[in-house]
């Protein structure tokens, strides 16, 4: 039960935490259009800061942790990828430009052999 009440208020503060980075992010685009009248580089300012102080936000939140998370055991996961030799895959390459061209000459010759049937059968053409 201790454990049930732990999550509602971490639940509540995450979701707070969330608001707030999406009213951060939103913040961030209006001050870029309020700016208007100022230079370019400080419309860009205004709306990085926002944006950077919501991803900052986001970063302490639960989901922020869990995406970062995700991001280090992706990276883990990438390094365990097989990843062919330049031999390898121009062979795979050629095999398969070789099926679509055989493929492509099938379609078409089905296509010009049920053209035909279809005319002969409906009596139409010359």
């Amino acid at each position: 039960m201790n454990e049930a009440v732990k999550q509602s208020g971490a639940g509540t503060l995450d979701t707070a935490k969330l608001v707030t980075s999406v009213t951060l992010v939103l913040a961030g685009i209006v001050a870029f259009y309020a700016l208007a009248a100022q230079p370019a580089y400080q419309r860009w300012l205004a709306m990085g800061g926002g944006v950077v102080l919501a991803a900052i936000v986001f970063a302490t939140s639960t989901q922020g942790r869990e995406l970062w998370q995700f991001t280090l055991d992706s990276r883990i996961e990438l390094r365990k990828v097989f990843w062919p030799t330049r031999e390898e895959t121009l062979k795979v390459t050629g095999v398969v430009f070789v099926f679509v061209a055989v493929a492509s000459l099938f379609f078409w010759v089905l296509d010009i052999v049920l053209a035909w049937l279809t005319r002969a059968l409906t009596g139409q053409g010359s």
